[in-house]
This record gives structure tokens, sequence and C-alpha cells, in this order.
């Protein structure tokens, strides 16, 4: 069968292929924002040294002044988002990191020093952190240019940074600046995203176009102003208010071949140029909280780790394609489950009926965590520090500490379920030649799940939404 629907395929495309093959209208350098010119800082500082991170804030305000008051609007530091209407809630919240579960790590409630690491400020220990006080707002984190510099518990500066040095090179973002926190998500190397890991710092062309081959920074598609940088995650909203699209700088219909724009209208660009990630680090799919606790001869990271449980990682992972409109049902601290079905902690919307959703590529990270077997909600267990798990393996302590730390009442009896978390996946975008072919779809065994995606079958052959034969009409008209 796929023999024989590969001819088909081609000739479809070839048939296609003289629709305004001369045509070319995408011209995203046009749309390319320049960046600001780099001003050295090293002649800007006379002290011998720095006493502490605090100290350097103070010294950046004295040129920037209004730097630390942009920062502290941001998601960035707040760990949460503007106010918005949850699916399923009557009244809009402020929802983020910093009062979500997800199914890595969790929650940061009761666990704010391990966590707080990546937070783009200084000292954020407990539930009492001043989010007010200017100075602890982390300036080197994001526009050290030394390469030296690095947090630990609770954001602060990690022993032995030379503050001064790190002070001197200041510059804008680079990859390695944002990669710090995002590279590193979920717990290490690679683990949360799938399309973002440390091969970014310094990729080859075939595992990122944009960063390989034109040495893209970060900042060139996530445009910021006042320090509000463009681009929001679902793991942590419900829709994408400020997110970053490919057409900020492509054409909506960017290709020579008309059959390939015919495309745009139910794909999203990214499931045919982001065919597979962890293209060079392994990613994990699957972690079980259940298992942890247990003394086994040998752990491995990429298996088995006693505070953890047990993990599954994949490497040139293929991604699942899933309608999305932007928004997603987002689960929220409390809400009820069902713990014998999989609860979904951010499904995406959308469907083929909707005119404003694309099919999008998705790494899935499945789990198992606690829940509260009496009030049927997912539980916020400490792990780190005094009492916590991974102190003393205890989960009916771990669960205790977590729910006062978060504010749910817990029955002292749990078991774990089901759940899973899906993140778009955006970068690792492949040059155009490694893109996915047509047989990557419109065979017997390809990738896409037809019915699942709401068709009858295959569209290149049984129609649906934008599919070859209502093109082909299109263009002969």
């Amino acid at each position: 069968m796929r023999k024989t629907l590969i001819p088909i395929v081609a000739g479809l495309l070839v048939a296609f292929s003289g629709c305004g093959a001369e045509r070319l209208i995408d011209k995203p350098w046009e749309k390319m924002h320049s960046r600001a010119a780099h001003v050295p800082h090293a002649n800007f500082f006379k002290q011998l040294k720095f006493a502490d991170g605090p100290s350097v804030t103070k010294a950046c305000l004295k040129c920037h002044p209004a730097a630390a008051s942009q920062v502290m609007r941001t998601s960035h530091w707040n760990w949460l988002g503007d106010p918005e209407l949850v699916p399923g809630h009557d009244k809009p919240m402020r929802i983020g990191k910093r009062n979500l579960i997800n199914n890595f790590c969790i929650s940061i409630e009761g666990n704010w020093p391990k966590c707080t690491v990546c937070h783009a400020g200084y000292g954020w220990k407990d539930a009492n952190f001043d989010f007010s006080r200017q100075e602890n707002v982390d300036c080197l984190v994001c526009h050290d240019n030394s390469g030296t510099y690095a947090k630990t518990l609770a954001g602060m500066p990690a022993e032995g940074v030379d503050l001064l040095a790190a002070a001197k090179s200041v510059g804008l973002p680079r990859r390695d600046n944002c990669g710090w926190c995002h590279f590193n998500g979920g717990g290490g190397n690679a683990v949360k995203h799938g399309d973002l890991d440390g091969s970014l710092a310094k990729p080859v062309e075939r595992v990122d176009v944009h960063m390989g081959r034109y040495n893209f920074e970060c900042i060139d598609c996530h445009r910021t102003q006042k320090h509000r940088i463009g681009g929001k995650m679902i793991s942590v909203s419900v829709r994408n208010t400020i997110t970053v699209h490919c057409t900020d700088c492509h054409a909506g219909k960017p290709h020579r071949d008309d059959r390939l724009n015919g495309h745009t209208d139910s794909l999203a660009c990214q499931a045919c140029h982001v065919p597979d990630v962890a293209r060079k680090e392994a990613t994990k799919v699957l972690w079980d909280w259940s298992t942890a606790g247990r003394d086994v001869p040998v752990q491995d990271p990429h298996h088995y780790l006693k505070i953890k449980g047990s993990f599954v990682y994949a490497k040139k992972l293929v991604p699942e394609y899933y309608w999305f409109n932007g928004s997603v049902q987002r689960y929220i601290k409390g809400d009820k489950i069902d713990p014998g079905k999989v609860t979904h902690l951010n499904y995406p919307l959308g469907n083929i009926s909707d005119a404003s959703a694309r099919i999008w590529p998705f790494k899935v990270h499945r789990a198992k965590q606690p829940y509260d077997l009496k009030f049927d909600y997912l539980i916020v267990p400490k792990t780190y520090g005094k009492g916590g798990f991974w102190t003393d393996f205890d989960w009916q302590e771990s669960a205790e500490l977590g729910s006062r730390a978060s504010g749910l009442p817990y029955s002292g009896q749990m078991d774990f379920t089901e759940t899973d978390m899906f993140w778009t996946l955006t970068h690792m975008v492949a040059p155009k030649e490694r893109a996915l072919q047509c047989d990557g779809c419109h065979t017997q065994n390809g990738r896409l799940d037809w019915h699942a995606l709401g068709y009858d079958g295959d569209p290149a052959f049984v129609g649906g939404r934008r599919h070859a034969r209502a093109l082909l009409k299109e263009v002969a008209k």
C-alpha cells in the first residue's frame, strides 16, 4: 500500500508544482529586527569587587533606573501571568509557575529554594519573598556575557562567581543566558521541552537552521519591549496572548508551490518543519513517581533515581499531533479528578471544525503522580529540604508538609494517578531539505492519525478540510 501511494502523492506534487512556481513572496529578512548596538561596560565599574548580587543590581540601576521596575511587571519575575479566565472557572485568575501543578517536579510550593534557582531574582527561599525590592532583581542571569555566571539555591549567585567580571561583561542576552533555565527545565538538560536543550547553545544547522545556519539568538524571535519577552508556554498559561509566530517574519503562504501553501490553513508551520526533536540529547517522556523511594543497586538518571522514581527517555522523538487553536484546558490546583482516567494538565483545544485551529506537533509528557484518595485532587508533595521526600522518603510526611504549603487540605490517604502534559514544539526547525515530506503523512503508515483528527481518512485521497481536490478547483478558477 505504501509503495502504491507514494507515486500518487508524487503525482499530486507535480500537478501543483507549476502553479506559481516562479513566485517568491516570502521575504523574512525584511521583517527581521536589528539588534541594538553593544555598549562595552568594562570601564563603568571602579570598585574592586561586588559583595553580592543585589549590589550589582544597584549599580545597574544608576544608569538604567527603569529596568528593575519593568522586570518586576513580567512573568519572569512574578512567575504569574496577567489575569485570565480559565475554562471551567468563573472568575479570572493569575496562574503560572508559582501556583500551578505540573507532572515533573509537581510544584514549587514548599520547595522554593530548589525551584527558584532559575528565578530571575535573588533570595526567593520561602512564601515570604518580597517581590517589591528592586535590588532583588537579577540583571546578570540574562545579561552576563562572560560565561562564568551561575546561580544556586533561592537564586543566589553560586559560590566563587566573580560578580565584577560578570558585570563588566554585560550585553544583550545570548542563547546561553536563556538556556541556563530553559535548557535545564524539569531537573536537567533536555528533560522538559524536547526542543530546548544544551545542543542549541552552539548548534549545527541540522539541529536548528535559524540558530545553526544564521546564528540567531533567542531574542531575534522572542522580541522584547521593556523587558517583557515575547512568547508564552501553555505549561503556565491557558492561551498564547504574547506568543511568537513564524509569520512574524515569514509570509502566511510562504512557498513557491501552491500545493504546499494549501496546507497552511490546516497545519502549523512546525508540523512539517519540526519533524522530530531531541536530536542530540534524549528528552524525558515518562516519569513514574510511584516507584520512588526504593533502594536499587544501580541508579541511572535516565532510568531510575530513588528520589524521583522511574523514567523513560526518547531521542529523535517523533511528535504527537493535535488540533490547537492557541488555548488549552488547564488543570488548576484543587480541581477534582477521575483517578481511573488520565488527568490532562493542559490539553490543547481545537478541532477540525475550528477555523482558528491548526494541527500542531507536541511533545506529550506522561506521569504517575500523587493524589488525595478522599478529596480526588492532585496533591503537592514537599520534596526538597527538611521533611521532604528527597530527605526522608516518607510520602505521608511529604504530603502533609506540601499540603500546608499549598493550602490544600490533605485527608491522610494518597495514591498515584496518571497525568499528561503537552508542550508545543517550535524550536529545532530543520533545514527545508530535512522538512517532513509528503510520504511522512500521506501513506498507510504515515505519522498522522487521520480519524483521531476528525477526518474520514487521508484527506489527500478521501477529501477533507483544505484537501488536494478542493485546492485543485481553486487553482483552476
